[in-house]
């Protein structure tokens, strides 16, 4: 009976630091985005330092690897300073440490490297540097703009990473060096790209900043036109795409490598690429030319595409052999020998442009930790901005540090001073006094200071020469007080104090700009072709193909087993066919293809799906070949539609275009021809829109109540359709009308509607119009005249 009344075991306790899965995933994941973010992957605003390299400089100052006057220190092995950093500041891998020593020693990756490396540091071509335990590295000379005052009360300190010694937060910049050698960097969410600039450009714009804080947008870029690169080329991008890319912080320039013309002899000559593009190697184009001239049958397919076969062709017409001559003497020089010295030097030029990495684009994304410590895409104002206000706090720091040791050297000279003046006294006290410490202080009303100095010093400092040593130096002393304390109180002279220090360091490191700023338009290589009359042959099943010239009987062309006639188009060889496919995702796409990129008519031509990259899920459902300048009136079966050219839907990308918005469930309809040459005879323009329904409601109106839209769209109702009926189609007209469609049993049923008939339709655009007598089901309406 005693156990029905044993109380029940204790609760466990809940444990107070219990959380969910979800909410600590949450946590550690912001913690960890937050230390990549700040830790490893973006400059800071005040030294352009990432973590990594302000430890490296740090631990290498600190090994005495730094400049004194003009004199360096003796490089020491790179696998020392390595493991100085691992070891104290940086406890991540070696390999990763010494991938970022390599990039700050190499010329090729900053503009002004931070290390002058010994050994080998690397090469453009992408060749690594040799093993951490054969290279020798000292810090460069241009590191004193970064650590010269680190000891001078300017930056705060703080505990490493296991608290045994202490690392600067970061370094006393006097120059922007966020902008001298940029940085690249990947965070989690977060990217940054930021080119580097010509000292001398940033030192006058912070200079022109700091005299005039409103100075405008214009004169800033006036100031700092553009990037300048280690590897020098040309920015052809506009005045005006650099100035959008420095107000907003994002941005792409336009880069491209800077040549010369060698004249050889007999009439010959050779292309040589003396500077290329930030990224680009000479090995990288030597690839992709190699891949151009000796192409590969891509994956899943049985031959070489037409645009491999017709890019190899248009390499080889130019270019007969090209060589890397590279050496220590020229750091890039790639040769390109013409087909034969008739060739003409800007098609050679243009060639190799629209073809390789010799013309590229350079992206801009000023994504730092700004002066309150978080991650920010600033503009080219706010980091120079910040920049000043970090220098302006760093001498006033240095001022007041400075400022601190004048005073306290100051108040011990002073009694020094008074002990030389009583020097007979002062000794007696010494050495009759227990504690002559207190008695100094009473006597002379010396502070704790200076009676501890006096008892320090040495008997030679006694001296009457001493005393002269000592005014002079309190003289100077006061002096410096005087500018320090002028400093600290009076802004214009703060302000005149950092534009001196600037102007002096612009002077001492400064060097001509290497990257030219020249806008020129983008190479694009047109293949030219030969204007001649052709008529595209498209089947029902999408093989295409072009016969020379027009007025073909299309009863004469033989198809596939099967296949049929979709279409004849007359037209030209300078025109282009457009293919529009069916819906996906409320979007019907058009792709472009050149017509005299077309196959032949000697066979049965070629699938059009072999020329452009359909999306998933869709298949050709109507063509069209013509002129760019030609009008075509688009429409849907919702009942809606709008007028294009085919210049408004070309497009050279394979995947095509985006162009005709459509609501779910409804199909692209089959366009129809307003306006432009067709072949050989010339088109009226169209005045009229007759739109069929498949209920068999006609509608007609004027097509000045249409619209053109350039980029496409859904449109203007054409036709008001009740719940059940949809669009067959919408031709534009002058005269007449076919409409096609499918009778009893299945058979295949066409009218032909006459002007008279099609006005019985008319009425405002977006009606309902009027119920026709055809007797089978409309399927699709063309234009005959």
């Amino acid at each position: 009976m005693d156990d029905l009344f044993t109380p029940p075991p204790p609760a466990a306790p809940e444990l107070p630091d219990q959380e969910s899965l979800a909410a600590y995933a949450q946590r550690a994941y912001l913690e960890y985005a937050l230390s990549v973010v700040k830790g490893r992957a973006l400059p800071d605003v005040c030294d352009g330092q990432k973590p990594v390299q302000r430890r490296i400089m740090f631990a290498m100052a600190r090994m005495g690897l730094g400049f004194s006057g003009n004199s360096g220190a003796k490089p020491v092995k790179s696998a020392r300073v390595v493991g100085d950093v691992l070891g104290k500041y940086h406890p991540h891998g070696d390999q990763a440490a010494y991938d970022a020593m390599v990039r700050m020693a190499q010329d090729f990756s900053q503009r002004y490297p931070l290390i002058d490396g010994q050994g080998n540091f690397g090469s453009r071509d992408g060749d690594g540097a040799a093993a951490m335990r054969y290279t020798e590295a000292r810090l460069a000379k241009i590191t004193t703009l970064l650590l010269d005052e680190l000891d001078e009360g300017t930056v705060d300190f703080v505990p490493n990473y296991d608290g045994s010694f202490e690392e600067p937060r970061q370094l006393p910049a006097r120059l922007p060096f966020t902008l001298l050698n940029g940085a690249s960097g990947i965070a989690v969410g977060l990217a940054t790209e930021i080119p580097s600039h010509n000292l001398r450009e940033v030192a006058d714009a912070c200079i022109a900043l700091i005299k005039t804080p409103k100075l405008s947008d214009d004169e800033l870029y006036t100031l700092i036109a553009g990037p300048d690169y280690p590897g020098g080329g040309q920015i052809i991008s506009t005045a005006a795409d650099i100035a959008a890319a420095y107000s907003s912080g994002r941005g792409s320039l336009k880069v491209r490598a800077r040549w010369k013309i060698e004249d050889l002899a007999r009439g010959q000559w050779q292309l040589v690429m003396q500077e290329l593009p930030p990224g680009v190697s000479t090995q990288r184009v030597l690839e992709e030319i190699e891949e151009i001239t000796n192409p590969k049958i891509k994956a899943g397919k049985k031959a070489l595409s037409l645009d491999q076969v017709q890019l190899k062709q248009t390499m080889l017409a130019v270019l007969d052999v090209v060589r890397d001559e590279s050496s220590k003497d020229a750091a890039v020089r790639l040769v390109f020998e013409p087909k034969t010295g008739r060739i003409s030097q800007i098609e050679l030029i243009t060639t190799l442009l629209a073809h390789t990495s010799l013309e590229s684009s350079s992206s801009i994304n000023l994504t730092m930790i700004g002066l309150d410590g978080r991650p920010t895409q600033k503009n080219l104002r706010q980091m120079l901005g910040e920049w000043i206000s970090f220098r302006q706090t760093t001498i006033q720091r240095r001022s007041q540090h400075r400022l601190d040791k004048v005073l306290d050297r100051i108040h011990i000279l002073e009694g020094r001073q008074l002990v030389l003046l009583n020097i007979d006294e002062v000794i007696a006290i010494i050495r009759q006094a227990e504690e002559p410490k207190v008695a100094l202080i009473a006597r002379f009303n010396l502070s704790d200071r200076q009676a501890e100095d006096i008892l320090e010093i040495r008997l030679r400092q006694l001296a009457r020469l001493e005393a002269i040593k000592i005014e002079q130096e309190l003289k100077n002393l006061r002096e410096e007080q005087g500018r320090l304390e002028e400093i600290l109180g009076s802004p214009p002279a703060l302000r005149r104090l950092m534009i001196k220090e600037i102007e002096l360091d612009a002077k001492q490191f400064a060097d001509p700009r290497r990257t030219l700023i020249q806008a020129e338009k983008k190479a694009v290589l047109e293949v030219k072709v030969l204007d001649e009359p052709v008529t595209v042959v498209v089947s029902a099943k999408g093989w295409v193909r072009a016969r020379s010239g027009h007025g073909h009987d299309p009863a004469t062309f033989a198809f596939k087993s099967g296949d049929g006639l979709y279409s004849t188009f007359e037209c030209r060889t300078v025109d282009s066919l457009l293919v529009f496919g069916t819906v996906a995702k409320g979007t019907g796409r058009v792709y472009s293809i050149p017509v005299a990129m077309l196959p032949g008519a000697r066979g049965d031509g070629q699938p059009v799906t072999t020329l452009i990259e359909l999306e998933t899920g869709t298949h050709p459902a109507h063509y069209f070949a013509g002129p760019s300048s030609a009008t075509l009136l688009l429409s849907s079966s919702g009942g809606y539609g709008f007028l294009a050219t085919v210049e408004n839907m070309a497009t050279r990308l394979k995947a095509g275009k985006a162009f005709i918005s459509c609501a779910e469930g409804e199909a692209v309809c089959k366009p129809s021809h307003v306006s432009g040459s067709s072949g050989a005879a010339p088109l009226h323009p169209a005045t009229h829109v007759a739109c069929a329904s498949t209920a068999g409601r006609i509608l007609t109106f004027e097509i000045s109540e249409l619209k053109t839209q350039p980029g496409g769209g859904r449109g203007l109702m054409l036709i008001d359709l009740d719940t059940k009926d949809t669009l067959a189609g919408a031709a534009a007209y002058t005269r007449s009308v076919k409409i096609e469609g499918i009778g009893r049993g299945g058979k295949v049923r066409e009218e032909t509607l006459e002007i008279r008939s099609l006005n019985n339709a008319r009425a405002a655009r977006a009606r309902k119009g009027k119920a026709a007598d055809l007797g089978f089901k409309p399927s699709s309406i063309s234009r005959l005249e």
